[in-house]
């Protein structure tokens, strides 16, 4: 079973993303900030993060440069979330360094295709 780490500060989106995740047998870890989520990243090693853009206090780009930055959490694959999707903040994104972009509102099974092709999950 694989441990994902949710970093999102909207509770409507962190339960649907938590319910989903649990249903189809992942473990989850939340945090609500940036700065609790790198906490989370260092003391447990998820196989995944999910990772809210905009976030209080530090951003998700900016907590994503720190877990790089960090060799425990470097290779930790990180997907970024957000409901910023124009053509410039989807490249912003991207080129920050996050290994995919989900958009709200999610779409569940768009969702679970990005999770499974990012950790490299073929679908049962």
């Amino acid at each position: 079973m694989s441990l994902v780490l949710i970093v999102e500060d909207n509770e409507r989106n962190l339960k649907l993303v938590r319910d989903v995740l649990q249903a189809k047998g992942y473990a989850t870890l939340e945090a609500g900030t940036g700065e609790e989520g790198l906490k989370l990243a260092s003391e447990r090693l998820p196989a995944l993060i999910l990772m809210d853009i905009h976030l209080p206090g530090m951003s998700g780009i900016e907590a994503l440069k720190v877990l790089r930055a960090e060799a425990a959490t470097a290779a930790i694959p990180v997907i970024a979330i957000t409901a910023s999707v124009m053509q410039e903040s989807v490249r912003e994104v991207m080129a920050a360094g996050f290994d995919a972009l989900i958009e709200k509102p999610i779409d569940v099974l768009g969702f679970l295709d990005t999770v499974r092709s990012v950790l490299g999950v073929t679908p049962p």
